[in-house]
């Protein structure tokens, strides 16, 4: 029965492939190790669409490059394991890891086996993966949705072993390895890495008799035995060498030994190699077939390659029982779909779940299924799930905009209402900053790191609950949800016309919007401050019109690709500060046609196709980002690009092909046809949809669902004489529903000697502010502002604005007099981006959390922390000492010890006391410690503070090589 049920479903593959150009074998045209190179992080091995098994070679075992376990750069295969990850910024998988070898010491202690290999060497399509190592052995890979298919072809008379190795990359939990019978093996793995907790069980079969098997546990050799269980279990087998073909086909599972047999048995029965590769090739023939192009071939390769990296993930998570290993780490079942996993959510939601909506409308809903169950198991909608495990990887909670794009797009077949509520829940939780979002209408930047970013997420994020409450006639919730979706209203700084960080109600100074920190996701205020995809003519506005915006988006363009502050290895794909290469700037090609300059996206969206993608190795210009770079590619080749997800519109750039045909699962055809295209005539003259003439710089999902023609005219010469209206345009928010932004404080410091004036200022014209002294909530009965205020103490401010019945939220200030007889002086230089409000903030009474991107640590780079306190006079003083941070994921390290020393004169210093770090160099824990030594009073007018640097960073250490961190806050003097 499993037979026929195999045969059954390779018929109806090929079946289905049959429906378009039978002659053209489109799998001919994709390159998997696009991307290897370079940082796209891709992996070139054998994997199904959505499948859930990735059989690659594993090249690389650590750092950022290797994230994918492969480098193009390597010479170098440790082995093939059985799972990877597409384009990530953070390691994981590489599961189940077999190694074929002809030479094995069979020493006491294990040598690590690996080869050597060339690229010459190396071959791989879609579905099919091989190489020849060095030692002669020629390996060939291809794959079922659940298993994996392995060939080994020995040189003749050379001896065989294979090596499975289950402590490989990731720290074991626990795993076994079991010798079933004389061809069965099976295990399992569970591991942590980026997911805390994952689950993978293997089963496999050989094609011929173990001969001999060799255990090493803990890396000691044991012989004679079955069966092991531990944290580093790694077996060899011998096999006679009267064949020199030896085969193994590994089922996988994320619930038990019995499903990946399971998994095995029914996907992959048979010991016929070439029938499971030339199945796994129909398969791709049919995603691919989902979209047909006519034009340039180098083109085609590129497009073909990306439209295949969009099928890499999610992946199927359940056994072909249904069973899965859901969000509570649990086993669960799935009746009548499939549960999925690998969200990447904050990338994938721009541009790769747009596009499945429109190629794999079925697979979206059982995406959509697959929220709504790790919501009732896990308790929330994922943020960035991975193996039954949410990491909390990056911000937003755009499951919520995948939800409601595939919603309103009448992709539904789901619990509406329990969407409903799931999103809702995302929305309405207390932390990452929402608590703060919620009181003040953004997040300030001294309550949460990446508070800009976070901000303008949520907002968006907030718009797209509206529109599903809003179809569901939820008309309480959609206004409420409208009021949050304008919060990006309060981080636009009027007088820079950027994104900023507001810190204790002020704009965050000194302000540089090429500076890389900790206010923004991965980018900088250049790469944030486009971000309103949900309310462009919003934005414009705030810009004051078109002309003005427009003049913005070109300076984004054309100023210099210089970036200050940290270094972030995502920022790639630079054309001025915009940075293709990390999904931020994704849609900001897209915004000129939001302001009657369309053809400025058609310019700077073919200088995009055609300059930052290739068909080799190194084609892409940064992560793969688990299929979104590729969706880019995909959608703005054929001539449009989801800006808004939920909007159910695609801004028209600028087609790529002459000729593109989308089959849709409803039957029909939406076909694109780009007359008198090439390389120079990328500007659009005329377009006609459905033989009508057409003026606007959008499509909906409707006019491709129903199918039709859109014809482009195209021509060298951009055409600005358009006589676009607003009618013509994308939508944005009603105006008649604007909020009125916060008001914002203007002073020098929040720490202050005698006195210092505060201005209340505001954002919008024709408002009036008023304001409260005690820390009292404002209303329109509280002191009325005119003027700034002269502060000599304490004091908390509220101030709150009004246009008619409308009024903003209420924006606090704190400020904080201290002693004008006590000063500090830093002796060596602290790191520009870990300031602490400057040198007086290490004597300002304000203590720095746990959280050091919340601005209240100083940070030492490479250098010792030094810092002279002079009290003004000689007093009587009985403790000494200063607060420091542990957090060494960030490089951040406590101090090997502190030197307390005291002066009466400033200039001549005797040391009282050192103080020994006794926190282990290796505590992963956020840890904060008061080095402080209580000693008889003396008395004193000057005390140094030193504390010494750990130096570089140990080689147990990911960031091995780098220069460690001291951070401190405050001196303590009592």
């Amino acid at each position: 029965m499993k037979k026929i049920l195999f045969y059954i479903s390779f018929f109806l593959i090929i079946a289905s492939c049959s429906t378009h150009e039978e002659n053209v074998d489109l799998t001919l045209y994709v390159n998997p190790l696009v991307g290897t190179d370079g940082h796209g992080h891709t992996f070139p091995g054998a994997t199904l669409p959505f499948g859930m098994v990735q059989l690659s070679p594993d090249t690389r075992l650590s750092g950022w490059d290797g994230c994918s376990a492969y480098h193009f750069s390597d010479s170098i295969i440790y082995g093939f394991s059985h799972t990877h990850l597409s384009g990530t910024g953070c390691s994981d998988y590489g599961d189940i890891l077999f190694m074929p070898t002809t030479n094995f010491d069979k020493s006491k202690t294990y040598n690590k086996i690996s080869s050597s290999f060339n690229h010459n060497n190396e071959k791989a399509s879609p579905g099919y993966y091989s190489v020849k190592l060095k030692n002669q052995i020629n390996c060939e890979f291809t794959v079922t949705a659940r298993s994996g298919f392995h060939s080994y072809s020995f040189p003749d008379h050379a001896e065989q072993y294979l090596l499975i190795d289950l402590n490989h990359r990731d720290e074991v939990l626990e795993s076994k390895i079991e010798i079933i019978n004389d061809s069965t093996i099976c295990g399992y793995r569970i591991s942590k890495a980026w997911a805390a907790e994952q689950h993978i069980y293997f089963y496999s079969k050989l094609s011929k008799p173990i001969r001999k098997s060799y255990f090493y546990i803990n890396d000691s050799l044991i012989l004679d035995s079955t069966k092991h269980e531990g944290k580093n279990v790694k077996l060899v087998l011998s096999f006679e060498e009267n064949d020199k073909t030896l085969m193994s086909k590994v089922g996988i599972s994320s619930v038990s030994i019995e499903g990946a047999k399971q998994s095995l048995e029914n996907e992959n029965p048979e010991w016929n190699f070439n029938m499971c590769k030339d199945k796994a090739t129909l398969e791709w023939k049919s995603y691919l077939s989902k979209i047909d192009v006519e034009g340039e071939e180098e083109y085609k390769k590129v497009f073909y390659t990306a439209l295949y990296h969009t099928a890499t993930h999610p992946n199927i998570f359940n056994d072909v029982d249904g069973k899965y290993r859901g969000r509570d780490l649990r086993i669960h079942r799935i009746e009548n779909s499939n549960y999925y996993t690998v969200f990447s959510l904050w990338d994938t939601y721009r541009a790769a779940h747009p596009l499945l909506t429109i190629i794999e409308p079925q697979r979206t809903n059982d995406f959509i299924n697959t929220f709504i169950k790790q919501y009732e198991e896990g308790g929330r909608l994922p943020i960035w799930e991975l193996a039954g495990n949410e990491t909390d990887c990056m911000i937003g909670y755009h499951s919520v905009s995948v939800i409601a794009d595939a919603f309103l797009k009448g992709i539904d077949n789901f619990d509406s209402l329990k969407a409903y509520e799931a999103i809702k829940n995302s929305s309405m939780l207390n932390h990452l900053g929402l608590d703060s979002y919620k009181e003040y209408g953004y997040i300030p930047s001294d309550k949460e790191h990446e508070s800009v970013s976070k901000t303008l997420e949520y907002a968006y994020d907030d718009w797209c609950i509206a529109q599903m409450a809003k179809k569901l006639n939820k008309k309480e919730d959609y206004e409420y949800y409208m009021v949050r979706a304008q919060s990006y209203k309060n981080m636009f700084d009027p007088e820079t016309k950027f994104m900023r960080a507001k810190e204790n109600g002020k704009w965050y100074s000194p302000f540089n919007p090429s500076e890389v920190n900790n206010h923004y996701t991965e980018a900088n205020s250049w790469q944030y401050s486009f971000y309103v995809p949900h309310d462009v003519k919003g934005l414009i506005n705030l810009h004051g019109g078109n002309n003005y915006f427009t003049k913005k988006l070109d300076s984004l363009f054309t100023t210099s690709s210089h970036t200050s502050g940290r270094q972030q290895v995502d920022i790639t794909g630079l054309i001025g500060q915009y940075a293709h290469g990390n999904e931020p700037s994704h849609h900001m090609a897209y915004l000129y046609s939001y302001a009657k300059e369309p053809w400025k996206t058609q310019q700077y969206v073919h200088e995009i196709l055609t300059k930052l993608y290739s068909s080799d190795a190194n084609g892409l210009c940064g992560n793969e980002d688990c299929g979104q770079m590729s969706a880019w590619y995909v959608l703005s080749a054929m001539g449009f690009y989801p800006v808004c997800p939920g909007s159910n519109e695609y801004i028209i750039g600028s087609p790529l092909f002459e000729k593109i045909t989308i089959n849709l699962e409803n039957g029909k055809k939406f076909v694109i046809d780009a007359k008198n295209i090439n390389d120079e005539n990328f500007y659009i003259e005329s377009t006609e949809l459905n033989s009508k003439k057409y003026t606007k710089t959008y499509i909906t999902h409707r006019d491709i669902l129903e199918g039709g023609h859109i014809v482009f005219e195209m021509t060298n010469t951009a055409n600005k004489s358009m006589k676009l209206t607003d009618a013509d345009l994308p939508s944005s928010i009603n105006s008649s529903s604007e909020i009125i932004s916060n008001p914002y404080f203007e002073y020098n410091n929040k720490v202050f000697i005698d006195s210092q004036d505060i201005t209340i200022n505001t954002p919008i014209k024709n408002v009036i502010t008023f304001y409260t002294t005690d820390g009292s909530i404002p209303n329109e009965s509280s002191t009325l502002y005119t003027k700034p205020l002269l502060i000599n103490k304490n004091v908390e401010i509220k101030a709150i604005s009004y246009i008619g019945n409308k009024k903003s939220k209420v924006e606090t200030c704190k400020l904080y007099k201290i002693s004008k007889n006590r000063s500090i002086r830093i002796i060596n230089p602290y790191n520009p981006q870990y300031s602490a409000g400057g040198d007086i903030g290490l004597i300002d009474q304000i203590r720095g959390t746990t959280n050091f991107k919340l601005g209240n640590w100083q940070g030492y780079q490479d250098t010792d922390f030094e810092a002279i306190v002079d009290l003004g006079e000689t007093k009587s003083i009985s403790k000494f000492g200063a607060g420091f941070l542990q957090d060494i994921r960030s490089w951040i390290w406590m101090p090997k010890y502190v030197d307390i020393l005291i002066s009466s004169d400033g200039q001549n210093f005797t040391k009282i006391w050192t103080i020994k770090n006794e926190i282990q160099n290796n505590d992963y824990s956020l840890i904060t410690k008061d080095f402080v030594v209580n000693l008889y009073p003396k008395d004193v007018r000057y005390i140094k503070i030193f504390a010494k640097n750990v130096g570089n960073i140990p080689e147990w250490h990911a960031g091995f090589g780098g220069k460690s961190f001291i951070f401190v806050d405050e001196i303590i003097i009592e």
